[in-house]
Protein backbone atom coordinates (compact mmCIF):
# COMPACT_ATOMS: atom_id res chain seq x y z
CA UNK A 1 0.00 0.00 0.00
CA UNK A 2 1.53 3.29 -1.05
CA UNK A 3 1.90 6.08 1.63
CA UNK A 4 -0.21 8.92 2.16
CA UNK A 5 3.66 10.99 1.61
CA UNK A 6 2.61 10.12 -2.33
CA UNK A 7 -0.05 12.76 -2.57
CA UNK A 8 3.04 15.38 -2.02
CA UNK A 9 5.37 15.65 -4.65
CA UNK A 10 7.93 16.91 -2.14
CA UNK A 11 7.88 17.12 1.60
CA UNK A 12 10.69 17.99 4.16
CA UNK A 13 11.57 15.22 6.94
CA UNK A 14 12.08 16.51 10.09
CA UNK A 15 13.54 14.07 12.67
CA UNK A 16 12.33 14.52 16.56
CA UNK A 17 15.68 15.83 17.75
CA UNK A 18 15.32 18.95 15.60
CA UNK A 19 11.92 19.55 16.88
CA UNK A 20 12.76 19.35 20.49
CA UNK A 21 16.20 21.37 19.66
CA UNK A 22 13.60 23.88 18.01
CA UNK A 23 11.85 23.88 22.00
CA UNK A 24 15.09 24.40 23.24
CA UNK A 25 16.15 27.43 21.07
CA UNK A 26 12.38 28.85 21.95
CA UNK A 27 13.35 28.43 25.84
CA UNK A 28 16.53 30.43 25.68
CA UNK A 29 14.34 33.52 24.25
CA UNK A 30 17.17 33.76 21.60
CA UNK A 31 15.44 33.22 18.80
CA UNK A 32 16.23 36.02 16.27
CA UNK A 33 19.93 35.84 14.59
CA UNK A 34 22.21 34.51 17.07
CA UNK A 35 24.69 32.35 18.08
CA UNK A 36 22.25 29.15 16.33
CA UNK A 37 22.62 31.28 12.86
CA UNK A 38 26.54 31.97 13.19
CA UNK A 39 27.05 28.32 13.64
CA UNK A 40 24.69 27.15 10.54
CA UNK A 41 26.81 29.65 9.03
CA UNK A 42 30.28 28.05 9.94
CA UNK A 43 28.78 24.27 9.12
CA UNK A 44 27.72 25.47 5.91
CA UNK A 45 31.17 27.08 4.80
CA UNK A 46 32.81 23.97 6.28
CA UNK A 47 30.90 21.99 2.71
CA UNK A 48 31.43 24.72 -0.10
CA UNK A 49 35.37 24.32 0.95
CA UNK A 50 35.36 26.83 3.85
CA UNK A 51 34.53 30.17 1.31
CA UNK A 52 32.50 33.04 3.41
CA UNK A 53 28.38 31.91 3.35
CA UNK A 54 25.75 33.76 5.01
CA UNK A 55 22.02 32.19 5.25
CA UNK A 56 19.37 34.74 4.70
CA UNK A 57 15.33 34.36 5.10
CA UNK A 58 15.13 33.05 0.98
CA UNK A 59 16.91 31.79 -1.81
CA UNK A 60 15.28 34.81 -3.73
CA UNK A 61 16.59 37.22 -1.41
CA UNK A 62 20.00 35.58 -1.65
CA UNK A 63 19.74 36.64 -5.17
CA UNK A 64 18.40 39.93 -4.56
CA UNK A 65 21.71 40.26 -2.51
CA UNK A 66 24.01 38.85 -4.92
CA UNK A 67 23.15 41.24 -7.89
CA UNK A 68 23.21 44.20 -5.37
CA UNK A 69 26.58 42.87 -4.54
CA UNK A 70 27.88 42.72 -8.13
CA UNK A 71 26.42 46.65 -8.33
CA UNK A 72 23.66 45.52 -10.58
CA UNK A 73 20.92 48.39 -11.27
CA UNK A 74 19.11 50.13 -13.68
CA UNK A 75 20.21 50.25 -17.26
CA UNK A 76 22.34 47.05 -16.55
CA UNK A 77 21.14 43.31 -18.04
CA UNK A 78 21.17 40.37 -16.53
CA UNK A 79 21.65 36.92 -18.71
CA UNK A 80 19.24 34.27 -17.42
CA UNK A 81 17.50 31.33 -18.59
CA UNK A 82 14.36 31.00 -19.95
CA UNK A 83 13.51 27.65 -17.64
CA UNK A 84 14.23 28.57 -14.41
CA UNK A 85 11.69 29.36 -10.86
CA UNK A 86 10.55 33.06 -11.49
CA UNK A 87 12.98 34.40 -8.70
CA UNK A 88 15.53 34.90 -11.28
CA UNK A 89 13.81 37.39 -13.45
CA UNK A 90 12.16 39.01 -10.23
CA UNK A 91 15.35 39.67 -8.63
CA UNK A 92 16.94 41.31 -11.59
CA UNK A 93 13.78 43.30 -12.38
CA UNK A 94 13.74 44.52 -8.53
CA UNK A 95 17.28 45.80 -8.62
CA UNK A 96 16.54 48.13 -11.70
CA UNK A 97 17.91 46.14 -14.85
CA UNK A 98 16.97 43.80 -17.31
CA UNK A 99 16.80 40.08 -17.58
CA UNK A 100 17.61 39.20 -20.60
CA UNK A 101 16.36 35.54 -21.49
CA UNK A 102 18.29 32.59 -23.34
CA UNK A 103 17.37 28.93 -23.82
CA UNK A 104 18.53 25.75 -22.40
CA UNK A 105 19.33 22.53 -23.59
CA UNK A 106 16.73 19.68 -23.43
CA UNK A 107 18.01 16.93 -20.68
CA UNK A 108 20.05 18.77 -18.14
CA UNK A 109 18.32 22.35 -18.32
CA UNK A 110 21.60 24.12 -18.28
CA UNK A 111 21.85 27.46 -20.01
CA UNK A 112 22.92 27.47 -23.12
CA UNK A 113 26.16 28.85 -23.46
CA UNK A 114 26.17 29.60 -27.30
CA UNK A 115 23.32 32.23 -26.77
CA UNK A 116 24.84 33.78 -23.41
CA UNK A 117 28.01 34.39 -25.95
CA UNK A 118 25.26 36.15 -28.13
CA UNK A 119 23.33 37.79 -26.27
CA UNK A 120 26.37 39.81 -24.48
CA UNK A 121 26.03 43.66 -25.06
CA UNK A 122 28.16 46.30 -23.33
CA UNK A 123 25.20 46.58 -21.04
CA UNK A 124 25.86 42.90 -19.49
CA UNK A 125 26.49 42.66 -15.85
CA UNK A 126 25.93 38.79 -15.44
CA UNK A 127 25.03 35.87 -16.30
CA UNK A 128 22.42 34.02 -13.75
CA UNK A 129 22.31 30.01 -14.70
CA UNK A 130 20.21 27.64 -12.92
CA UNK A 131 20.80 24.02 -12.22
CA UNK A 132 18.70 21.38 -12.17
CA UNK A 133 18.80 18.25 -10.62
CA UNK A 134 21.04 15.09 -12.71
CA UNK A 135 23.70 16.67 -14.42
CA UNK A 136 25.70 20.65 -14.54
CA UNK A 137 26.31 22.30 -17.78
CA UNK A 138 29.46 22.44 -18.42
CA UNK A 139 30.99 24.94 -16.00
CA UNK A 140 34.49 25.32 -16.93
CA UNK A 141 33.03 26.91 -19.97
CA UNK A 142 30.66 29.11 -18.31
CA UNK A 143 33.79 30.41 -15.91
CA UNK A 144 35.73 30.70 -19.22
CA UNK A 145 32.89 32.95 -21.49
CA UNK A 146 32.25 34.81 -18.48
CA UNK A 147 35.67 35.59 -18.01
CA UNK A 148 36.33 35.94 -21.65
CA UNK A 149 33.90 39.00 -20.93
CA UNK A 150 34.70 39.74 -17.60
CA UNK A 151 30.92 39.48 -16.10
CA UNK A 152 30.36 37.98 -12.95
CA UNK A 153 28.37 34.92 -12.60
CA UNK A 154 25.62 34.14 -9.62
CA UNK A 155 25.12 30.16 -9.98
CA UNK A 156 21.24 29.54 -8.67
CA UNK A 157 21.93 26.55 -7.12
CA UNK A 158 18.41 26.01 -5.50
CA UNK A 159 17.90 22.54 -6.52
CA UNK A 160 21.23 21.26 -6.40
CA UNK A 161 22.97 21.66 -3.31
CA UNK A 162 25.82 18.71 -2.37
CA UNK A 163 25.78 18.11 -6.39
CA UNK A 164 29.16 18.13 -7.62
CA UNK A 165 31.72 19.34 -11.01
CA UNK A 166 34.89 17.04 -11.41
CA UNK A 167 34.53 16.03 -8.07
CA UNK A 168 34.10 19.61 -6.29
CA UNK A 169 31.21 20.14 -4.56
CA UNK A 170 28.67 23.36 -6.31
CA UNK A 171 29.47 26.15 -4.41
CA UNK A 172 32.89 25.69 -3.28
CA UNK A 173 34.36 27.06 -6.56
CA UNK A 174 33.67 29.83 -9.07
CA UNK A 175 31.74 33.32 -7.98
CA UNK A 176 28.82 33.54 -6.47
CA UNK A 177 26.73 30.89 -5.56
CA UNK A 178 22.56 30.65 -4.24
CA UNK A 179 21.13 28.04 -2.41
CA UNK A 180 17.63 27.27 -0.83
CA UNK A 181 16.23 25.81 2.16
CA UNK A 182 12.19 25.75 1.26
CA UNK A 183 10.42 22.56 2.79
CA UNK A 184 11.24 21.16 -0.76
CA UNK A 185 14.81 21.24 -0.79
CA UNK A 186 17.87 18.97 0.00
CA UNK A 187 17.49 20.63 3.31
CA UNK A 188 14.97 22.62 4.97
CA UNK A 189 15.16 25.79 7.40
CA UNK A 190 11.49 26.03 6.94
CA UNK A 191 11.64 29.30 4.60
CA UNK A 192 15.29 30.15 4.17
CA UNK A 193 18.85 30.35 1.92
CA UNK A 194 22.08 30.68 1.80
CA UNK A 195 24.89 32.75 -0.40
CA UNK A 196 28.54 31.66 -0.94
CA UNK A 197 30.85 34.28 -1.80
CA UNK A 198 34.32 35.31 -2.46
CA UNK A 199 36.12 36.20 0.25
CA UNK A 200 35.60 38.36 3.73
CA UNK A 201 35.09 41.91 2.25
CA UNK A 202 31.79 40.40 -0.10
CA UNK A 203 30.80 38.78 3.09
CA UNK A 204 30.85 42.09 5.06
CA UNK A 205 28.84 43.95 2.20
CA UNK A 206 26.70 41.15 2.40
CA UNK A 207 26.18 41.39 6.18
CA UNK A 208 25.42 45.01 5.76
CA UNK A 209 22.71 44.06 2.40
CA UNK A 210 20.65 42.05 4.90
CA UNK A 211 20.10 43.98 7.76
CA UNK A 212 19.11 47.34 6.88
CA UNK A 213 22.12 48.25 5.05
CA UNK A 214 23.72 49.19 8.64
CA UNK A 215 27.28 49.33 9.60
CA UNK A 216 29.01 49.77 13.01
CA UNK A 217 31.24 52.49 13.38
CA UNK A 218 34.17 52.04 15.92
CA UNK A 219 32.23 54.05 18.86
CA UNK A 220 29.47 51.20 18.05
CA UNK A 221 27.09 53.03 16.89
CA UNK A 222 25.50 52.50 13.99
CA UNK A 223 25.31 54.23 10.59
CA UNK A 224 23.19 53.10 7.06
CA UNK A 225 25.66 53.58 4.38
CA UNK A 226 22.93 51.88 1.83
CA UNK A 227 19.85 50.98 1.05
CA UNK A 228 19.81 47.43 2.11
CA UNK A 229 16.52 45.06 3.44
CA UNK A 230 15.87 42.98 6.14
CA UNK A 231 16.93 39.35 5.43
CA UNK A 232 18.90 37.79 8.34
CA UNK A 233 17.67 34.11 9.56
CA UNK A 234 16.24 32.95 12.80
CA UNK A 235 17.89 30.74 15.13
CA UNK A 236 15.03 28.81 15.32
CA UNK A 237 15.68 28.19 11.73
CA UNK A 238 19.04 28.05 11.43
CA UNK A 239 18.81 25.35 14.43
CA UNK A 240 16.46 23.43 12.47
CA UNK A 241 19.60 23.33 9.15
CA UNK A 242 22.06 22.83 11.52
CA UNK A 243 20.27 18.98 12.18
CA UNK A 244 19.12 18.94 8.42
CA UNK A 245 22.59 19.12 7.61
CA UNK A 246 23.82 16.70 10.02
CA UNK A 247 21.49 14.16 7.99
CA UNK A 248 22.43 15.19 4.61
CA UNK A 249 24.58 12.70 3.38
CA UNK A 250 21.56 10.12 4.38
CA UNK A 251 19.46 12.24 2.70
CA UNK A 252 21.50 12.66 -0.59
CA UNK A 253 21.61 8.46 -0.51
CA UNK A 254 18.37 8.08 -0.03
CA UNK A 255 17.19 10.31 -2.61
CA UNK A 256 19.34 9.04 -5.20
CA UNK A 257 17.78 5.40 -4.41
CA UNK A 258 14.44 6.82 -5.24
CA UNK A 259 15.78 8.27 -8.47
CA UNK A 260 17.77 5.52 -9.56
CA UNK A 261 14.67 3.17 -8.79
CA UNK A 262 12.50 5.90 -11.31
CA UNK A 263 15.21 4.87 -13.80
CA UNK A 264 14.40 1.34 -13.27
CA UNK A 265 10.95 0.98 -13.68
CA UNK A 266 9.63 3.68 -15.47
CA UNK A 267 8.72 2.54 -19.28
CA UNK A 268 10.59 3.69 -22.49
CA UNK A 269 7.85 5.19 -24.44
CA UNK A 270 8.12 7.44 -27.43
CA UNK A 271 7.32 11.32 -26.59
CA UNK A 272 8.64 10.70 -23.26
CA UNK A 273 12.10 12.37 -22.16
CA UNK A 274 13.67 11.36 -18.44
CA UNK A 275 16.45 13.61 -16.78
CA UNK A 276 20.01 12.62 -17.36
CA UNK A 277 21.13 9.42 -15.98
CA UNK A 278 24.26 8.18 -14.25
CA UNK A 279 26.40 11.48 -14.51
CA UNK A 280 28.60 11.60 -11.50
CA UNK A 281 28.20 13.53 -7.98
CA UNK A 282 24.93 14.66 -9.05
CA UNK A 283 21.67 14.64 -6.65
CA UNK A 284 18.46 14.31 -6.97
CA UNK A 285 15.61 17.44 -5.38
CA UNK A 286 13.20 16.34 -7.41
CA UNK A 287 12.51 13.75 -10.77
CA UNK A 288 10.81 15.63 -13.49
CA UNK A 289 9.17 13.88 -16.58
CA UNK A 290 8.30 15.37 -20.02
CA UNK A 291 5.68 13.95 -22.04
CA UNK A 292 3.81 14.69 -25.58
CA UNK A 293 0.54 14.08 -23.82
CA UNK A 294 -1.36 14.22 -26.78
CA UNK A 295 0.44 11.34 -28.09
CA UNK A 296 -1.90 9.57 -25.13
CA UNK A 297 -4.79 10.89 -25.55
CA UNK A 298 -4.45 13.13 -22.14
CA UNK A 299 -3.53 17.05 -21.48
CA UNK A 300 -1.33 17.62 -18.87
CA UNK A 301 -3.87 18.50 -16.45
CA UNK A 302 -5.72 15.48 -17.44
CA UNK A 303 -2.61 13.41 -17.07
CA UNK A 304 -2.26 15.02 -13.60
CA UNK A 305 -5.93 14.88 -12.46
CA UNK A 306 -5.80 11.15 -13.70
CA UNK A 307 -2.14 10.74 -11.18
CA UNK A 308 -4.24 12.82 -8.14
CA UNK A 309 -7.02 10.28 -8.30
CA UNK A 310 -4.34 7.35 -8.13
CA UNK A 311 -3.25 9.15 -4.60
CA UNK A 312 0.13 10.73 -5.91
CA UNK A 313 0.67 14.20 -6.14
CA UNK A 314 2.61 15.91 -8.71
CA UNK A 315 4.00 19.42 -9.87
CA UNK A 316 5.15 20.72 -12.81
CA UNK A 317 8.49 23.08 -12.53
CA UNK A 318 8.60 25.14 -14.15
CA UNK A 319 6.97 27.28 -16.46
CA UNK A 320 8.53 29.28 -18.72
CA UNK A 321 9.77 32.46 -17.74
CA UNK A 322 9.08 34.48 -20.84
CA UNK A 323 5.92 33.35 -21.31
CA UNK A 324 4.56 35.24 -18.40
CA UNK A 325 3.32 38.44 -18.32
CA UNK A 326 5.79 40.41 -16.63
CA UNK A 327 8.30 39.09 -19.19
CA UNK A 328 5.70 39.77 -22.15
CA UNK A 329 5.56 43.50 -21.27
CA UNK A 330 9.08 43.08 -21.71
CA UNK A 331 8.54 42.23 -25.47
CA UNK A 332 8.99 38.29 -25.20
CA UNK A 333 6.92 36.01 -26.80
CA UNK A 334 5.81 32.76 -27.85
CA UNK A 335 8.47 30.90 -30.03
CA UNK A 336 11.44 32.77 -28.61
CA UNK A 337 12.89 29.96 -27.03
CA UNK A 338 11.62 26.74 -27.90
CA UNK A 339 13.41 23.70 -25.97
CA UNK A 340 12.29 26.40 -22.40
CA UNK A 341 8.87 26.06 -23.85
CA UNK A 342 8.64 22.61 -24.27
CA UNK A 343 10.04 22.02 -21.01
CA UNK A 344 7.27 24.27 -19.26
CA UNK A 345 4.48 22.31 -21.50
CA UNK A 346 5.30 19.10 -21.23
CA UNK A 347 6.84 18.38 -17.48
CA UNK A 348 4.98 16.53 -14.99
CA UNK A 349 7.09 16.40 -11.39
CA UNK A 350 6.87 13.17 -9.61
CA UNK A 351 7.09 12.24 -6.23
CA UNK A 352 10.39 12.41 -5.01
CA UNK A 353 11.44 13.22 -1.04
CA UNK A 354 12.60 11.35 1.73
CA UNK A 355 9.44 10.12 2.88
CA UNK A 356 9.16 7.71 0.22
CA UNK A 357 9.71 4.03 0.19
CA UNK A 358 11.05 2.12 -3.13
CA UNK A 359 7.93 0.66 -3.28
CA UNK A 360 6.25 3.95 -3.22
CA UNK A 361 7.78 4.72 -6.10
CA UNK A 362 7.02 0.89 -7.56
CA UNK A 363 3.45 2.17 -7.29
CA UNK A 364 4.11 5.62 -9.11
CA UNK A 365 5.76 3.93 -12.23
CA UNK A 366 3.29 0.99 -12.18
CA UNK A 367 0.53 3.87 -12.58
CA UNK A 368 2.40 6.03 -15.23
CA UNK A 369 2.62 2.66 -17.47
CA UNK A 370 -1.34 2.39 -16.82
CA UNK A 371 -2.24 5.84 -18.08
CA UNK A 372 -0.08 5.94 -20.68
CA UNK A 373 -0.47 2.34 -22.21
CA UNK A 374 -4.07 2.70 -22.17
Amino acid sequence: MPHASLRKFAQPQLSEESILAVVEVLRSQWIATGPKVSELESALSATFGGRPTRVVTSATGAMEIALLLCGVGPGDEVITSAQSFFSAMNMILKCGARPVFVDCELHTRAIDLAQVEAAITPRTRAIMPTHFPGALGDMDALYALAGKHRLRVIEDAALVQGSLWQGKPVGSFGDIATFSFHPNKNMTTIEGGAIVVNNQEEAEQVDILRFHGIAKLPDQTRDVVLAGGKYNMSDVSAVIGLHQLQQFEDFMTQRAALAQRYFERLPTLPGVVLPPRDVAGQTWNMFCVLITYEQYQYTRASFRAALQEAGIGTGMSYEACHLTSLAKGLGYAEGMFPIAERIGRETVTLPLHVGLTLADIDHVCDVVARLLSQ
